[in-house]
């Protein structure tokens, strides 16, 4: 029977002891935001190389356009990409230099939840660990960069953002990534937080991590994968995230003790 409090749980009683925490970026640690795709794409085609005001236009479509593609080889073979993936598969050369329309373009879209920090906070305090593992086509720096700003970077154990890496979530790689860059000895220690049913939850327990949902993104269609997860517990604020995994290594504590 699942328990409804400050969030919705199926009530786990695993034994296995709690060491890290680890969440989902874009629409978890951040708050949900509708994009406009072809704005987007206008802003990025502002780094093509030697495009005048119609090639830009036409530049745009085709960064588009290949984001459909990438996006889709995420969802479908959980294969990354960067950036400069995106250019290359639109047959464009870019200046990394005239990306500063694109990332402003996205700065309203990367700010911290307001219930991160004390979340963080409250787990670092009870000797957890804490990290991200976000699928992402964006540079390490430009993720710390945002963290800094809002007083998130040095909280961190450990972070993989999958433009570094060969996979993206779903794929187990990935999750068991984050889990060594956490310092975590195994990943059925680890809780991941997500808001979306196949990266994120689904993905999370095919390498035993227990799961929570923050069901608050409007997921694009072409962007919802093959399956649907079934969370350990559903939270409506990033807050809640602490009473559930504080009850879960409570109960994690009295089950060993019982077991001596």
């Amino acid at each position: 029977m699942a328990e409804v409090s400050t969030g919705t749980t199926t009530g786990s009683t695993r034994s296995t002891p709690i060491e890290a925490v680890i969440f989902d970026w874009g629409g978890t640690l951040t708050p949900w935001h509708t994009v406009d795709f072809a704005e987007e794409s206008l802003a990025l085609a502002t780094a093509v190389v030697d495009a005048d005001e119609a090639g830009a236009a036409g530049a745009a479509q085709a960064l588009l356009a290949a984001a459909d593609v990438v996006w889709g080889r995420s969802r479908d073979h959980h294969l990354s990409a960067t950036l400069a993936d995106l250019f290359t598969e639109a047959g464009l050369t870019h200046d990394e230099s005239m990306l500063t329309a694109y990332r402003d373009f996205w700065e309203p879209h990367t700010l911290t939840d307001p219930d991160v920090v004390p979340l963080f906070s409250r787990l670092k305090v009870d000797g957890l660990q804490v990290g991200v593992l976000s699928n992402t086509m964006w540079p390490r720096e430009w993720h710390e960069s945002f963290f800094v700003r809002d007083g998130v970077l040095e909280m961190l154990d450990g972070a993989v953002y999958t433009s570094e890496v060969p996979w993206t979530k779903p794929a187990p790689e990935a999750f068991l990534a984050a889990a060594e860059a956490v310092g975590s000895t195994a990943p059925e220690r680890c809780v991941f937080v997500g808001d979306r049913l196949f990266d994120d939850i689904w993905g999370a327990r095919q390498v035993g991590m227990r799961t929570i949902h923050v069901p608050h993104s409007d997921i694009p269609r072409s962007q919802v994968g093959h399956s649907e997860g079934e969370p350990d517990a559903v939270v409506e604020r990033l807050a809640h995230v602490y009473d559930i995994v504080a009850g879960w290594r409570t109960g994690a504590r009295s089950t060993a003790a019982e077991l001596r």
